[in-house]
C-alpha cells in the first residue's frame, strides 16, 4: 500500500499499527496568555467579576470529574488526579483576591495565579516540579471557561477523526476514545512518550515526529494513516481506501506458540501494569508476562503496603497463568513514579536520581519486603515466577539482588538492562544474574540523553538509533556467551519490523501490550531466522535510526503487505 509517486505524503515515527483513512481535525490551539495588566473598567462590577471565578472553576472540575466516570485504569486516575489540582482552593482564592485588590479581568487573575502555583512548584524540584504542568493545563481550562473559548482536549465530533496536534498533554492523552479516534498525528511526541504509549495500549494507529504534520494537514482533508510505516498520505485514492479497510477488517489471533516461520521460538509475553491488566493477557493468549509492574501496589500511599496486602495482589496475578512464565519487576519508583514515603521531592534531576534499585539503599526493608512476599505468592499459585531488577548499573548491585533473592528462595533473579552501563557491562552482569530484560524505552532514554517525554527530541527518542541497537546487540552477544536468556519488554517489542530485528540480534522473548501480540505472532510468522539476522545486519550497519528503519522494511515487504 504504497504512495503514488505523485501523492503528498508525511513520514514520521510509526508507534502504533494499524492503516486507516478519514477526516482531518486538529486538536484546538493552545489557550493565548490574556495581555499582561489587562484590567475592569471603573464601571465593572469588581464583586461580581471576581465571582465568575469559582463558578468557573467548579465547571472544569464538573467536566474533569464527568469524563474521568467514563474512563478506566490510568485514563482515570489522570483525569481525577488534573480535577483534585483544579479544585484546590489555593488557585481559586488567589485569583480571587486579584481581582478584587488589583482590579484584573479574571482570565488575567486565573492566569497570573497559576503561574505562581506553578513557578512554587517547579523550585521545590522532582515530583512536585512534575506538576506545575498539570497546573497550567488547569489554567487553560479555566481560562477557556471564562472567555467562552474552546476547553483544551479532544474536540467532540459526529463522524470519528484523525486527530492532528503538534503535541498531546497527558490529561488529553487520557482522553483518547477508540471509538471517536480513527487515527493520531502529531508534529511531537516521541515512540516512547505517554501519547505513544496510550495509543498502543488502545489499539489507536499513531504516527508522532511527523514534522509539519499540523500546517500541512488542514482541517477536513481526508488523509491515510499508515501507523506502521509512519506514513500520512493526503487525499488518498478510493483504491487506497479500500485496501485499507480489508487490511484492517483482519482479525488476528496468537496460537500460544511465538516462533519464526522456520520453527525458530521466540516467547511473547505480556507487559502488564495491575491485576486487570494481567486479564487481557490472558484473554489473548500471552505465553506469560514479561514485565509485570509492581509498582501500582505503592503508588498514592503514604506509607508502603504490608506484605499481606503485597501477597493479595501478586496472586490476582499469578493465578491467571498457572504453569507460566511472570517476570515481576522489583518497585521502579522515582523519576516518573514518585512515591510520596520514598521519593526526594529536591533531587535535581529525578531521571538520574533515586529510582529503581537504587532505592533499596534509602529504604532497606522496602526490598526485602517485596521479596518475601512475592515468595510467598509463589509458594501459593502456580506460575513459573521469576524477579528482576530495575536500573542495576554495576556487577555489585547485580551480586547483592541476586543474593537478596536467594535469601527468599528466589532462584531465578535477573536484572533489567536500562542504561548503557548494564549493556556494556553484560557479560559479567549475566555470569550472576539467571537472564536479563532490555527497557528499550528507558536504554534509549539514557544512551542519547534525550528525555522521552519530550516531544522537540523526538528524532533522537527513537529505538532505531544505532546506537541503541549496538547496546542491544552487546548484550544479546553477552547472553549467548553466558547461557542465559535475554527478553526486551520495552515499546520496540510490539513493532513489527523492530520486533524481527531483536530477533536477529539474539532476543529470546519479546514482552509488549497485550493488544500488539497477534500482530507481532503474526509478523515472526511471515518471517524466518535468517531473515531476522540479516534486517538485524542491515540495521546495525546503519548510520541513522531513519535508515536503519528503511533498510529494514524495504527488505521485508511481506509486512507491508501484513498492513503491519
Amino acid at each position: 500500500m504504497n504512495p503514488a509517486p505523485e501523492q503528498r505524503t508525511i513520514t514520521g515515527i510509526g508507534v502504533s499499527r494499524g492503516i486507516v483513512s478519514g477526516p482531518v481535525v486538529h486538536l484546538p490551539e493552545p489557550i493565548e496568555e490574556p495581555p499582561a495588566g489587562l484590567r475592569l473598567s471603573p464601571s465593572d462590577d469588581t464583586a461580581a467579576a471576581a465571582a465568575r471565578i469559582p463558578e468557573a472553576v467548579a465547571a472544569v472540575v464538573a467536566q474533569l470529574e464527568a469524563a474521568a466516570s467514563h474512563a478506566t485504569g490510568d485514563a482515570a486516575d489522570v483525569l481525577v488526579a488534573t480535577a483534585a489540582i483544579a479544585a484546590d482552593p489555593t488557585l481559586s482564592a488567589d485569583a480571587h483576591r486579584r481581582v478584587v485588590e488589583e482590579h484584573l479581568v479574571p482570565e488575567r487573575a486565573v492566569w497570573e495565579a497559576a503561574d505562581a502555583v506553578a513557578a512554587q512548584l517547579e523550585a521545590l524540584g522532582g515530583y512536585l516540579a512534575e506538576r506545575a504542568s498539570d497546573v497550567h493545563d488547569v489554567r487553560d481550562r479555566v481560562v477557556a471557561q471564562l472567555t467562552g473559548r474552546q476547553a483544551p482536549g479532544v474536540p467532540d465530533r459526529q463522524e470519528p477523526f484523525v486527530l492532528v496536534a503538534t503535541d498531546l498533554a497527558p490529561s488529553t492523552t487520557a482522553t483518547l476514545d477508540p471509538e471517536r479516534i480513527l487515527a493520531i498525528v502529531t508534529d511531537g511526541a516521541g515512540p516512547t512518550s505517554h501519547t505513544a504509549i496510550v495509543a498502543n495500549a488502545r489499539g489507536i494507529p499513531a504516527i508522532v515526529g511527523a514534522a509539519g504534520a499540523s500546517a500541512t494537514l488542514e482541517e477536513g482533508a481526508t488523509v491515510l494513516v499508515n501507523g506502521a510505516s509512519g506514513v500520512v498520505v493526503l487525499d488518498p485514492t478510493q483504491e487506497q481506501i479500500e485496501a485499507a479497510g480489508k487490511l484492517a477488517a483482519i482479525d488476528r489471533t496468537f496460537d500460544g506458540t511465538g516462533r519464526t516461520s522456520d520453527g525458530h521460538r521466540v516467547q511473547l509475553l505480556a507487559n502488564i501494569g495491575n491485576p486487570d491488566d494481567a486479564e487481557a493477557a490472558a484473554r489473548v493468549g500471552a505465553e506469560g508476562v514479561g514485565l509485570f509492574r509492581s509498582e501500582f501496589c505503592f503508588l498514592g500511599r503514604e506509607t508502603p503496603p504490608s506484605v499481606e496486602e503485597q501477597v493479595e495482589q501478586y496472586r490476582r496475578v499469578l493465578s491467571r497463568f498457572p504453569g507460566r512464565k511472570v517476570v515481576v519487576r522489583t518497585l521502579d519508583s522515582g523519576a516518573d513514579k514518585p512515591l510520596l514515603f520514598l521519593t526526594s521531592p529536591d533531587e535535581e534531576n529525578p531521571a538520574l536520581g533515586v529510582r529503581g534499585l537504587r532505592a533499596a539503599a534509602t529504604w532497606p526493608g522496602l526490598l526485602d519486603d517485596q521479596l518475601e512476599a512475592i515468595a510467598q505468592a509463589a509458594a501459593a499459585e502456580k506460575a513459573e515466577v521469576w524477579v528482576m531488577a530495575p536500573m542495576v548499573s554495576t556487577v555489585d548491585e547485580t551480586e547483592d539482588f541476586v543474593a537478596a533473592c536467594a535469601r527468599h528462595g528466589l532462584d531465578t533473579a535477573g536484572v533489567m538492562v536500562e542504561v548503557p552501563s548494564a549493556a556494556l557491562l553484560a557479560g559479567p552482569i549475566l555470569a550472576r544474574a539467571s537472564f536479563a530484560s532490555i527497557g528499550t524505552n528507558d536504554l534509549t532514554q539514557y544512551t542519547m540523553a534525550a528525555d522521552r517525554l519530550l516531544g522537540s527530541l523526538a528524532a533522537l527518542s527513537n529505538p532505531w538509533q544505532p546506537a541503541v541497537l549496538q547496546l542491544i546487540a552487546a548484550t544479546c552477544r553477552a547472553g549467548a556467551q553466558q547461557d542465559r536468556p535475554v527478553g526486551v519488554c520495552g515499546e520496540a517489542a510490539s513493532h513489527a519490523s523492530l520486533a524481527a530485528v531483536l530477533v536477529g540480534l539474539g532476543v529470546t522473548s519479546l514482552s509488549m501490550t497485550p493488544r500488539a501480540i497477534p500482530d507481532i505472532a503474526t509478523a515472526l510468522g511471515a518471517v524466518t531466522l535468517e531473515e531476522c539476522r540479516e534486517v538485524a545486519r542491515l540495521a546495525l550497519d546503519a548510520e541513522t535510526a531513519e535508515a536503519a528503519r528503511t533498510a529494514v522494511r524495504a527488505r521485508l515487504p511481506q509486512l507491508a503487505e501484513l498492513g503491519l
